[in-house]
């Protein structure tokens, strides 16, 4: 099993910016892609970034390309998630996700394990 624990969130006013982090513990796999996924009410859940093992590949939704980074250090087994220029439509709960293969998928039946995600509330 591989255990995901997100943190970082919290409420940030629009323009500004948030960092999300996620630790990976447990039996993790050779090489495995991470990314993050998010939900906001009412919606379903979408892709918003993912990397491969390497950071070679990464893939971003449309909607935050340009504005979020997504990086990782393997030494660590940690994810990280950079929101710059945040809107109010970044507002949801952000997850943390590991899949089993070294290739980024953007469907969330493509990944194996999730966090229980951290909040992330941008106010107009």
């Amino acid at each position: 099993q591989v255990q995901l624990v997100e943190s970082g969130g919290g409420l940030v006013q629009a323009g500004g910016s948030l960092r999300v982090s996620c630790a990976a513990s447990g039996r993790t796999f050779n090489r495995y892609a991470m990314g993050w996924f998010r939900q906001a009410p009412g919606k379903e859940r979408e892709f918003v970034a993912g990397i491969s093992w390497s950071g070679g590949s990464v893939r971003y939704a449309y909607s935050v390309k340009g504005r979020f980074t997504i990086s990782r250090d393997n030494a660590k087994n940690t994810l990280y998630l950079q929101m710059n220029s945040l809107k109010p439509e970044d507002t949801a709960i952000y997850y943390c996700v590991v899949r089993s293969l070294d290739y980024v998928g953007v469907r969330p039946d493509e990944y194996d394990y999730w966090g229980q995600g951290t909040q992330v509330t941008v106010s107009s």
